[in-house]
């Protein structure tokens, strides 16, 4: 574990808000002991090391969808694979995709604040909102969302889809993760790495994430750290 520190730290007696985000859920989802650590008593797991090729192509994604959105016309992608939809225009849209600032609602019952930035929104002609998310990886086999690592992906949309609708806004049930799988097969690198594009679609079901808030919350107001979950890599690494 890293080093104790005093910042975003849950106090169970402040009346101030708590800022909770889409991250620090899928934590409770993984170990809640891991999750109390960090956020009650301030010790965080190891930092993870940054994949600088992943916001790399997070970037570029949103620059050429943000070419589309100005022209109010759909991507060449969207169009390939049938998708009726525009890049969605809201003047919040670059607060919305920001770390750290994200969509925000105050969960009543909690006095949580729930954050999650979003990569991308899409609008569908029925004024519904459609979730977008970036991914990209390299591997030699097609790339999906169904496998067991990935259950955080799909966790991910579905906090984002039920914070629109907390937020007020119609929301397809159907989100994209447009995935970049860059080719491993060309005779050189020639410094540059090419990547297919991939959109797949995703039903998501957000029923489960006000429960999840309110079993955080039971949690962090807890004075007694909790049990580790029997998977978790963190609670169980001997050196």
């Amino acid at each position: 574990m890293s080093a104790t520190r005093t910042r975003n730290i849950y106090d169970p007696n402040s009346r101030e808000p708590f800022k909770l985000s889409r991250s620090k859920i899928e934590d409770f989802l993984r170990c809640p002991r891991c999750f109390y650590l960090d956020r009650r008593l301030g010790v965080g797991k190891p930092p993870s090391l940054p994949f600088n090729l992943n916001s790399a192509v997070d970037h570029l994604f949103k620059k050429e969808f943000d070419i589309h959105r100005a022209k109010k016309e759909p991507h060449p992608l969207m169009t390939h694979y049938g998708v009726d939809a525009i890049p969605f225009q809201h003047p919040d849209l670059d607060k919305w995709r920001e770390n750290f600032v994200g969509l925000q609602y105050h969960h009543e019952p909690t006095n949580f604040i729930i954050t999650g930035a979003v990569d991308d929104l899409w609008e569908a002609p029925s004024g519904e909102i459609i979730v977008v998310d970036y991914k990209s990886t390299s591997k030699d086999t097609p790339v999906g969302i169904d496998a067991d690592w990935q259950k955080g992906y799909r966790n991910q949309m579905e906090i984002y889809q039920w914070l629109l609708r907390r937020l007020g806004f119609r929301v397809s049930s159907i989100g994209y993760f447009v995935y970049a799988n860059g080719r491993r097969d060309r005779e050189v690198f020639d410094g540059k790495l090419e990547f297919d594009i991939t959109l797949i679609p995703y039903e998501g079901d957000d029923s489960w994430v006000p429960d999840a808030i309110l079993e955080a919350h039971k949690v962090l107001t807890a004075d007694r750290v909790p049990e580790s979950a029997p998977e978790c890599e963190y609670c169980h690494y001997v050196p």
